[in-house]
């Protein structure tokens, strides 16, 4: 009787007790925005793969020993210059990957590839002049090739792999170029040539010593942006007046 009674008295306060409902729309709202997030994330990453393998595979064809740039350039006349893109300069000179590209140049003017090397590098601040420590390492290295300073013009405002590009056609008056830098880069720097109006072609200088992955990482970012800049025709602020390619180099 009193186990029933009790009993009873159990059934009426829990059937009292208000029963909590669950909040299902807070973890299923979050869920839905953090599945958005994650579909947008490799929408991103495909769209970038995309536009990275349209530019790798329009330059592979163009890019050629420098013993295969020699012939074609034995075939169809000297190109209008062998352009040399900086990198990274310190007060001991070149960087060691900025050498090789300059070792490059050099062995390709020796070729007679062409009679004119543009050098095209940063030089927005006093302090920091990659043109000049290219011109100079070229000048002091250059002497077996029969280099001079006849022979070098300086592009003192090729702030980025497309500036070098679009002044070289624009500022320089170039038609026909040999493009010379690391091959992870040479894909870009070729695809801007060509879609800024430059019969390019590419030889790959040796890689640096130090590790590869960082330059690649950026360059799949590069490659996105410069693609964009060159479909939409992009101008850079800094131009100047035309500075034609004659010999010997009127910048002295």
């Amino acid at each position: 009787m009193i186990q029933t009674v009790f009993k009873k008295g159990l059934r009426k306060k829990k059937a009292e007790r208000p029963k909590k409902k669950r909040d299902r729309s807070a973890p299923r709202g979050k869920n839905r925005r953090r599945g958005a997030v994650i579909l947008c994330a490799c929408a991103a990453a495909l769209f970038m793969l995309a536009i990275n393998l349209v530019v790798v595979r329009a330059a592979a064809p163009l890019i050629m020993t420098a013993e295969e740039a020699g012939a074609l350039m034995d075939e169809e006349g000297p190109a209008d210059c062998i352009l040399v893109l900086g990198a990274s300069v310190t007060q001991h000179g070149p960087s060691p990957m900025l050498a090789n590209r300059l070792d490059t140049g050099l062995d390709l003017f020796g070729m007679g590839v062409s009679n004119i090397m543009l050098l095209s590098g940063d030089n927005g601040q006093v302090e920091y002049n990659e043109v000049q420590a290219m011109k100079e390492y070229a000048l002091e290295n250059g002497g077996e090739a029969g280099l001079e300073a006849a022979n070098i013009y300086l592009d003192y405002a090729g702030f980025s792999t497309y500036s070098s590009a679009i002044r070289c056609k624009e500022v320089f008056q170039a038609e026909r170029v040999v493009i010379v830098t690391q091959r992870y880069h040479l894909y870009r720097a070729i695809y801007n040539a060509k879609l800024v109006g430059l019969d390019a072609v590419g030889v790959a200088a040796e890689d640096g010593k130090s590790s590869q992955l960082p330059r690649d990482l950026r360059e799949i970012l590069a490659r996105v942006k410069d693609f964009f800049l060159t479909h939409i025709g992009y101008t850079p602020k800094i131009m100047g007046d035309p500075v034609p390619l004659d010999y010997p180099s009127t910048q002295g």
